[in-house]
């Protein structure tokens, strides 16, 4: 099933209707089981144009609904129990272009448009260290230095 939304395409591939904001006024999309993991589910971002794969978080059905209303990433942080408006300290927004659900439902996957950088210690993506044989090397350069970013301690 695909639903248009706005000037994003969400694909979806099982699980419970819903109607929410934007979607109200459109036709109800099938949405992700988030009976599974206790209400969160897993939700990578990957940029739309290179296909990097620039971080991982979690979604709850509240931070998914948000999403599709507004064409910008949010997630659940685990950590401080809440939404989590990707760049609402860091201006380092994600601007949602499409939403895959993988084939059981479970883990969602979303096409975007990362303005700066995505992760919270400075690089492009969350995924800047490569195993080796001697230990984790970085291989990323830093786009931008936290401190100067997160005045609360607080990544956004």
């Amino acid at each position: 099933m695909v639903a248009m939304l706005d000037s994003f395409v969400v694909f979806v591939d099982s699980g419970p209707s819903v109607t929410c904001g934007f979607m109200a006024q459109h036709q109800p999309a099938v949405v992700p089981d988030f009976s599974k993991g206790d209400g969160l589910i897993p939700a990578i971002a990957q940029d739309a144009d290179t296909g990097e794969v620039l971080m991982l978080a979690y979604m709850n059905a509240e931070s998914y609904a948000e999403t599709l209303a507004h064409g910008r990433a949010v997630y659940f942080s685990r950590g401080r129990n809440q939404l989590w408006r990707k760049g609402e300290e860091s201006g380092h927004v994600q601007e949602v272009l499409a939403v895959l659900v993988d084939c059981d439902g479970d883990t969602i996957l979303l096409k975007v448009h990362q303005r700066g950088a995505a992760c919270h210690q400075g690089y492009r993506s969350c995924f800047f260290r490569q195993v080796t044989p001697s230990g984790l090397e970085v291989v990323a350069e830093r786009v931008f230095d936290p401190a100067h970013v997160y005045v609360s301690g607080e990544k956004a």
